[in-house]
């Protein structure tokens, strides 16, 4: 990770680099502070995610993990879902691939997360690693395919996060990543009051925790425009990519092959 990578301008979402928490002046700050900010809210994520997506999450998980059971279902595959939060993306990966399938490994960088994935997953032939995603422990090539659910969003450096991705993939390997969007027209209007004003007066009632739920929105607004994902994805040498909207693009999947 390079410190002389800075954002081109804090007041610019169409020009970021990655993430940015308030106070937070470089990467490495950036960084920390949303390690941190995710640890804090480990015990209560769960509830969260189900309560404010209306439980609409465990849909959007089973659909992109769907996409990709005949890579998940080959007994030489190997998988890797990273900022995997409390694995619930990894739980979906897994049920696609059966315990005759690929072999899965969940990777993310807040300890606190991966003790309940851990916990939840106890039993299973899953494999958990405490990792930056812009700094993998694995090798060039480890990985038939990468997803990422909710949590690319959140690093400090988006294109190289994506070169990262594509580092560790097999040639001809895919990566899929699940984020949010912002829906147009009424919709939007709507989707965007409740993001923006709902969701953080709840989730911070639920979860005690102030900061994490003003964070979400404004790294919604942060996070490139699809075409500009996808313009991002060609120049870290992804080709096929493409763009996958899920319920009125209140979500989306990016994918695309090394």
């Amino acid at each position: 990770m390079d410190e002389r990578e800075q954002v081109p301008d804090s007041d610019n979402p169409s020009g970021s680099s990655g993430a940015r928490v308030e106070a937070a002046q470089d990467q490495i700050a950036a960084s920390k502070a949303v390690r941190q900010m995710f640890s804090n809210i480990a015990p209560r994520y769960d509830l969260l995610n189900h309560v404010l997506s209306l439980n609409v999450d465990r849909y959007w998980w089973w659909r992109t993990a769907r996409r990709f059971r005949s890579i998940l279902r080959r007994s030489d595959a190997s998988v890797l879902d990273l900022c995997c939060g409390t694995g619930d993306m990894t739980l979906a990966l897994f049920r696609q691939a059966g315990s005759g399938g690929a072999c899965i490994v969940g990777a993310d960088f807040a300890h606190p997360m991966l003790c309940r994935a851990a916990r939840k997953s106890a039993g299973l032939p899953l494999h958990w690693v405490e990792a930056d995603a812009l700094e993998m422990p694995f090798a060039d090539a480890r990985f038939d395919l990468v997803t990422s659910a909710f949590g690319f969003r959140n690093l400090a450096n988006y294109d190289a996060g994506l070169r990262e991705i594509r580092r560790v993939l097999t040639a001809g390997g895919e990566v899929a990543i699940l984020d949010f969007g912002e829906p147009k027209g009424l919709l939007g209007k709507i989707y965007r009051y409740y993001f923006r004003c709902v969701l953080p007066a709840i989730g911070t009632v639920l979860s005690g925790v102030k900061g994490p739920y003003a964070y979400l929105p404004a790294s919604v607004a942060r996070f490139p425009q699809p075409q500009e994902m996808l313009s991002r994805m060609k120049t870290a040498g992804f080709g096929e990519v493409n763009y996958t909207p899920y319920t009125f693009g209140i979500s989306g999947v990016y994918w695309g092959k090394k």
